[in-house]
């Protein structure tokens, strides 16, 4: 059974904009922390943000003030809206959920690793 389906990346010039959308089960996403990942080529997946059950949000630093995380709980679904976008933004971007927004950070996650989503910033 798929409980995650990431989308919306593409190809976009530095300064631009993307938004993403991560369809979640209802299993997976009823109250339960939701969070975005990344991974660049030949590096580690990294935490990006997180959102927790009641709209408390917590940013990586190389985001904060680009990168915006909301959820929509009556569509089971989280976004990533990524403003002034960066060549080192450059990642396939994942989403998972976390019992707490606290475990997003720690990869302490709850769900199996969807496909992603593949956002490439360049000119």
């Amino acid at each position: 059974q798929v409980q995650l389906v990431e989308s919306g990346g593409g190809l976009v010039q530095p300064g631009g904009s993307l938004r993403l959308s991560c369809a979640a089960s209802r299993t997976i996403f009823s109250n339960n922390a939701m969070g975005w990942y990344r991974q660049a080529p030949e590096k580690q997946r990294e935490f990006v943000a997180g959102i927790g059950t009641s709209g408390t949000r917590n940013y990586a630093d190389p985001v904060k003030g680009r990168f915006t995380i909301s959820r929509d709980n009556a569509k089971n679904t989280v976004h990533l809206q990524m403003n002034s976008l960066k060549p080192e933004d450059t990642a396939v971007y994942y989403c998972n959920a976390g019992s707490v927004l606290s475990s997003l950070a720690s990869f302490r996650t709850m769900a199996s690793w969807g496909e992603g989503t593949q956002v490439t910033v360049s000119s």
